[in-house]
């Protein structure tokens, strides 16, 4: 087993939806429909954020950060699952799915990044209101946004990396309409224990260090609004949290279920895996900007101006 067998190149099966035939247009359309939806949500959250001057504030910049991650991460999957249900095209060369890989992974760890900086713009401004603007001014916001995009890039190569010079065995059926580094790693032919042991550590330095400081973050913000002696003050606080809240259930919530069933859930049909894995890659990029437009005054208020204007 090898990369390559003679002259021909590496190639790996996708696979749709189990039980559901490989062309089909009730399911092409819905997700048509899911990415047009999560570019026409994201693209409205950059451009609002960039031509209203009142929204140039850090919770926005953060924003603006998770909409660029959102996009990222539903543009690598969008070309092989609209191939495999309008086309037919279940093949994928082996070059370009760990492109496809390494995009996803990277833009995945740049959202839990994004996720931990707007934990921290809620906590400082919560905890200490009166220190906000001289926190995080926009040198601190720049800075955090390179350290994020820098850290998702740089742990996730390595990954690309080691698997790229693995020996792959005959059988070369993915479990998913694209191409996941646990997906991809069952079907190698060799020691896996170096690939396996970088894997883990990736996640945990991305996603469990993260999901860590964000529970540390939320402790000591309901430590804070505890202290708080007004009823309705405590909850008009608390609703500040509520959309950021709302997006790491969303994030996180998939991603624990796809991670347990890969390790775990070996037992579970293969309809399980595919749902947990296009629910953690699919539903972020789509929920995320409905739940900021529908929690935040600012951005509500924008959207019903544009659609008054449009309208007159």
């Amino acid at each position: 087993s090898s990369n390559r067998t003679g002259s021909s190149p590496l190639t790996f099966t996708l696979t749709g939806i189990p039980g559901l035939p490989m062309s089909s247009y009730w399911m092409a359309l819905p997700l048509c429909c899911l990415y047009l939806l999560m570019l026409l949500g994201n693209c409205t959250l950059l451009g609002m954020i960039r031509t209203d001057h009142s929204l140039h504030t850090p919770m926005y910049y953060f924003l603006s950060m998770l909409a660029m991650a959102d996009l990222g991460l539903s543009l690598s999957t969008m070309p092989t699952m609209l191939a495999i249900f309008w086309f037919k095209s279940t093949s994928l060369r082996f070059e370009a799915c760990i492109v496809q890989m390494y995009f996803i992974h990277s833009f995945s760890a740049i959202e839990s990044g994004v996720l931990v900086a707007m934990a921290f713009d809620r906590f400082v401004a919560i905890c200490y209101p009166l220190r906000y603007g001289s926190v995080l001014t926009n040198s601190l916001i720049t800075k955090v946004g390179g350290v994020i995009f820098l850290r998702g890039i740089c742990v996730v190569l390595p990954v690309a990396v080691l698997i790229k010079k693995m020996p792959f065995c005959s059988s070369r059926v993915l479990s998913h309409s694209f191409c996941l580094h646990q997906d991809m790693l069952r079907l190698v032919c060799g020691d896996v224990k170096v690939n396996s042991l970088y894997g883990l550590t990736a996640v945990i330095f991305t996603k469990g260090l993260d999901s860590l400081i964000i529970l540390l973050s939320y402790v000591m913000i309901i430590r804070t609004i505890l202290n708080i002696i007004s009823q309705e003050a405590r909850a008009k606080v608390f609703s500040t949290c509520i959309s950021h809240l709302t997006a790491i259930l969303i994030f996180y919530i998939p991603l624990i279920g796809l991670s347990v069933t890969h390790r775990f859930g070996k037992h579970l049909p293969p309809l399980t895996h595919t749902l947990l894995a296009d629910a953690y890659l699919l539903v972020p990029p789509v929920l995320n900007p409905l739940v900021y437009s529908w929690k935040t005054k600012q951005i509500r208020r924008r959207i019903l101006t544009l659609l008054c204007w449009r309208w007159t």
